[in-house]
């Protein structure tokens, strides 16, 4: 689950954290980094394990309404959403079991939320049209939560509020492991029950050494790209740039240095789009240049062995060229 995007934005705020801690240990900071990349995989459980808590809320409910309804002598309430097909393997999930077995913390200790979420969910459009439909399907089941989820959880400012309280990772994190999460339900399979398997914490260990290898050559070689900026930015005021400019440049001349598969223009853009997140409004043009300088200054002194293309600016190429070289 953890990949490259989540990667660079934990060593962007660990590089930066370096930097202002006074005691400048790189043993610790790696180590704090992978701390904070497994609480980033802590998140994606937790959320699963949330559309198991609001279904054994629902339950609740049904069961007070069905006593109800005996003593009243009227209908009983429909069990549908209860018995949702993906919402039960979830449930049963031995992965996800297995995993918040051995958690502290659990949504039984934010009931309010729960019920709060729950009675949300059941009086939306998109609940009365599941309740009300005759298709009887796990697929359905399945697109059911599918559309909660994006329209429930996905932008929830109470979840968030949880969220900050519980780890000060967690709502940096939490835009990324939700694409992570609704890639999950897609791909759960009836026929697969409570074996079912949930995203690995990472896709390989090439992944795990990525993050390492950056974040120390980051650190180690400072100096080395702070002289590559210098020397690249005669057309740029460099003495102006905000300090978490310099830190995401440092970053991306070290990948740029250090992963030879890597293209220029995948490093360029990932960074480009950090910095619109991290740093100032105009820091995403100015880095933009900044690094296309300095990669064709590197490629001209035969320091960096790459080619470049003509910078292709925007998130979604970024991600198309990354998920090609992460194949």
């Amino acid at each position: 689950m953890i990949n490259r995007e989540i990667i660079r934005i934990k060593i962007v705020q660990l590089t930066y954290a370096y930097y202002q801690n006074g005691n400048k240990n790189i043993d610790s900071a790696e180590k704090e980094l992978f701390f904070s990349l497994s609480k980033a995989y802590d998140l994606y459980n937790y959320l699963l394990a949330l559309i198991v808590a609001v279904t054994k809320e629902a339950r609740k409910h049904v069961e007070v309404a069905q006593a109800r309804a005996k003593r009243e002598g009227t209908e009983e309430p429909s069990v549908k959403f209860i018995y949702n097909k993906f919402a039960m393997q979830l449930e049963e999930n031995k992965m996800l079991n297995e995993f918040m077995s051995n958690q502290k913390k659990t949504w039984d200790d934010e009931a309010e939320f729960v019920k709060n979420l729950y009675l949300q969910i059941a009086n939306s459009s998109i609940y009365q049209d599941y309740m009300a439909s005759t298709e009887d399907t796990y697929a359905a089941d399945r697109e059911f939560w599918r559309k909660i989820y994006r329209t429930f959880i996905q932008e929830n400012e109470a979840l968030d509020d949880v969220l900050e309280e519980q780890s000060l990772y967690w709502n940096d994190d939490k835009e990324v492991v939700d694409t992570f999460v609704l890639k999950t339900i897609k791909r759960f399979d009836e026929k697969n029950g409570a074996k079912q398997e949930l995203l690995p914490e990472y896709h390989s260990d090439d992944d795990r050494d990525y993050a390492r290898k950056l974040f120390r050559a980051t650190i180690l070689n400072a100096d080395e790209y702070q002289r590559f900026m210098s020397e690249a930015s005669r057309n740029w005021d460099f003495g102006r740039l905000a300090y978490m400019d310099v830190v995401i440049m440092q970053i991306a001349i070290a990948e740029m240095m250090t992963f030879p598969t890597i293209p220029v223009s995948v490093s360029i853009n990932e960074y480009v789009e950090m910095a619109k997140l991290y740093s100032t409004a105009r820091s995403g043009g100015y880095i933009n240049g900044m690094l296309d300088a300095i990669a064709r200054h590197l490629i001209d002194t035969g320091r960096l062995l790459k080619s470049i293309d003509a910078v292709k600016t925007g998130k979604t190429k970024a991600k198309e060229d990354a998920e090609g070289e992460q194949a």
